[in-house]
């Protein structure tokens, strides 16, 4: 069969509709954020916009068909993602908590968990959260660590037909939930008594147990309800636990693999509103002398290599997502280069198209520094690059018999 990358009838279809809810809603509500300097006024902001989505049934498209959703490919979550994060990243990380909480759940989870954990992110209303409470304040980075070194730090203990949590999370979207007594569904990495172990908290298991310590102030993605909460005792059944105890270092790892490969596209988003905004400075401003300024050669360069790396990065991550989607084993090393390329590629860009539009682009009502600002924090979210993704990229490069034409398909 031959490869198209033409998008069909239904991926423009899907194109058209997140183009438009993201024109009607997200960019209004990305210059609300953008004048607003309380962080927990700011996420506060996107809930009625979170409720509209969830109304023309955007949520149930992260969910996977099998599970009762309506998400298709990894193409048509990429094209999703790109319209969303063009005008409001924050948002589309906010309501895309799903996409990672629930994935342990559909690798691991037992017909009755499935049914429990992803029923709440079917709703035709409402403002569902999940969040995957993995990061912790002190970094998370050898999360697996076994003894003398500290690990995972969050401990749950067994007592009776239950565990009770404690601990300190940090970093992931909305793990104070809308009101400060947590999400509706909390995917919690935590050392149970048989090792690094997931286990899912409900929100009646959360309130009351759940301190909110502070709600991080971003320089970018600055909607993103981003908090840093204390575990008091949450006393969770023991058939929330994921698979078995154990089991969580993989399940772990998977997860963060669709939505690390996703940071590619969140990284086009920034590069391609970026480019728009330099390219029409480019044709149209002259600085004081007779001519565009892109007739300069140097202009014109910094713009052409620009855009040949916004296509690059796209058809990485449209692999990437698809691999990961059709669990491909071909996903892991496309995720990997998805966000790492993806997210230094990005920030090199759009460094490069600042420096191109000058002095005027540094201001902070200037929309081509907000890109910048989000686009700094794409290496080091979903797994930072140093700490965590070059790690899995060079375990995976070190593996006897690795193929490097595999990934490809080439071999």
């Amino acid at each position: 069969m031959a490869v198209s990358f033409l998008l069909s009838p239904e991926q423009e279809q899907l194109k058209a509709a997140a183009r438009g809810f993201a024109e009607e809603h997200l960019r209004d509500l990305a210059t609300a954020v953008r004048a607003e300097p309380d962080p927990l006024i700011r996420a506060m902001l996107g809930r009625p916009v979170f409720e509209k989505a969830v109304g023309q049934g955007f949520l149930k498209g992260l969910i996977p068909a099998p599970f009762g959703g309506a998400a298709a490919g990894g193409v048509e979550a990429a094209i999703f993602i790109e319209e969303w994060a063009l005008h409001s990243p924050d948002f589309t990380i906010s309501m895309a908590g799903p996409l990672i909480a629930l994935a342990p759940v559909y690798e691991a989870g037992t017909p009755d968990q499935v049914q429990r954990f992803v029923a709440p992110f079917l709703a035709d209303s409402g403002a569902p959260l999940a969040a995957m409470a993995y990061s912790e304040p002190e970094g998370s980075a050898n999360f697996d660590a076994e003894p003398p070194a500290a690990g995972t730090r969050t401990v749950a203990v067994a007592d009776g037909d239950h565990y009770v949590i404690n601990g300190r999370k940090a970093w992931a979207s909305h793990l104070s939930g809308w009101d400060g007594d947590g999400p509706d569904l909390m995917t919690i990495v935590c050392r149970a008594p048989g090792g690094v172990s997931l286990i899912v908290a409900e929100r009646e298991h959360l309130a009351g147990h759940l301190e909110v310590e502070e709600h991080y102030d971003l320089p970018g993605l600055r909607g993103c309800l981003t908090s840093r909460v204390r575990l008091h005792d949450v006393r969770v059944p023991r058939a929330n636990l994921l698979g078995a105890e154990g089991q969580g270092v993989a399940l772990t790892r998977n997860a963060f693999f669709p939505s690390g490969a996703s940071i590619g596209i969140f990284a086009v988003a920034a590069m391609r509103g970026a480019f728009e905004i330099a390219h029409r400075f480019a044709t149209t401003e002259t600085r004081g002398g007779a001519v565009p300024i892109i007739d300069h050669q140097a202009v014109a360069d910094v713009l052409a290599d620009a855009k040949g790396k916004i296509e690059a990065v796209r058809l990485l991550t449209w692999r990437a997502l698809d691999a990961v989607m059709a669990q491909h084993p071909s996903a892991p090393e496309l995720a990997l280069h998805a966000k790492v390329f993806g997210s230094e590629t990005g920030v090199e860009v759009l460094n490069a198209l600042v420096k191109l539009v000058g002095v005027s682009a540094y201001d902070t009502r200037s929309p081509i520094v907000e890109y910048l600002h989000e686009a700094l924090a794409y290496p080091l979210i979903e797994g930072s690059n140093i700490g965590v993704r070059r790690r899995q990229l060079q375990e995976l490069l070190r593996t006897p018999g690795y193929d490097p034409l595999a990934a490809s398909g080439m071999s």
